[in-house]
């Protein structure tokens, strides 16, 4: 479509010359690599010298450049104005066919509602309710009695164990598995013996779970995935978690059995935190830290053992420091053992 096209569809104010304004672009690319059929982006000041120098058909700005020669599409907002043109730009793939694959295997007393697809090898076990417009990717498997809502993707190989509840708009990416018994053991008499799992798992509204994720049943009860929270790929989530609202976990993170965490938390990459403890609201956890003590609201916590940011941040450069305060350190013991063989000497 044309720059002015473009503009109208994310409601952006036009800037430059009218010739400008008929350029065609077909595609989002970054600053570096853009061509003059692209639409490029800043969300800092910091990018404007390298968007001089970029080929850019036309750039996404929160506020207009002076003396560039570019037409700019200014909006209140870059992040939302990019999202909405790369949903613009997005490859245009077949929708799933509504209906069951022939090669689907279903089971009794199962109600599957107008407008879903169900993809080839799939299994749907006894009493599987699936909500309208959901779709299930090829090679999942549903567990007896469990539910999903409307407008619902489970995208390949997907299992969702028995007795588990799903909510509207519920995205789990290929390979990921919501409601495998947890690690509970106890030792008795010399070997260790599985405690039985027999709760399970529920994943409110508009949850998005990346791939190869696993979500584990609770020992009674729910776990818990509370209502616009996003996880990344790779996350481990224990028995018996609660996780509160909107909430963000990031890749390779580790939640012990029984943690519970409030709204808003973020949790950045390979995160670890320890069992049964809580997370306070909107508090941020950076990467690979490990928690093992509950936490209040509003924190931001770094390092392992997981401390205030600000404190860690000061110990990390003193510990950085050390190498060259141990090499003077060294300098000084043989400055004072010169001194004390002088000393000696004289005496």
């Amino acid at each position: 479509m044309t720059v002015a096209q473009l503009a109208q569809r994310i409601g952006a104010e036009l800037a430059g010359q009218a010739d400008d304004a008929d350029r065609q672009i077909s595609a989002v690319e970054t600053i570096a690599a853009a061509g003059e059929s692209d639409v490029a982006f800043i969300t800092d000041d910091k990018h404007i010298a390298a968007l001089r120098n970029s080929r850019a058909g036309a750039v996404i700005v929160g506020r207009r450049i002076e003396d560039l020669a570019k037409p700019q599409l200014i909006v209140k907002n870059v992040d939302a104005a990019l999202i909405e043109v790369l949903s613009i730009f997005a490859p245009r793939l077949k929708a799933p066919a509504e209906g069951i694959d022939p090669t689907a295997k279903l089971g009794q007393d199962v109600k599957i509602a107008k407008g879903v697809a169900v993809g080839a090898g799939t299994v749907i076990d006894d009493g599987v309710e699936i909500g309208e417009n959901s779709i299930i990717g090829s090679g999942c498997k549903i567990g007896e009695n469990s539910r999903l809502g409307k407008n619902c993707r489970l995208d390949s190989n997907v299992v969702i164990y028995h007795n588990c509840r799903l909510g509207n708009n519920v995205v789990i990416q290929a390979n990921s598995t919501i409601g495998s018994t947890g690690f509970g053991y106890s030792f008795i008499d010399g070997s260790h013996r599985l405690i039985p799992h027999n709760g399970g798992v529920v994943i409110e509204d508009f949850v998005e779970i990346g791939a190869n994720c696993s979500i584990d049943r609770a020992k009674f009860g729910n776990t818990i995935i509370g209502a616009g929270t996003k996880i990344d790929n790779l996350v481990q989530i224990a028995h018996n978690v609660v996780i509160g609202k909107c909430c963000l976990i990031a890749s390779l993170v580790g939640i012990s059995g029984s943690c519970r965490l409030g709204d808003g938390v973020v949790l950045a990459g390979q995160v670890g935190l320890a069992d049964n403890i809580e997370i306070g609201d909107g508090t941020v956890i950076g990467a690979q830290a490990g928690v093992m003590q509950s936490v209040g609201a509003g924190h931001k916590l770094l390092w392992t053992p997981a401390i205030e940011s600000k404190e860690a941040l000061r110990t990390i450069s003193l510990i950085m420091r050390l190498p060259k305060l141990a090499k003077q350190l060294k300098q000084l013991n043989k400055r004072v053992e010169g001194l004390e063989a002088a000393k000696d000497n004289k005496e």
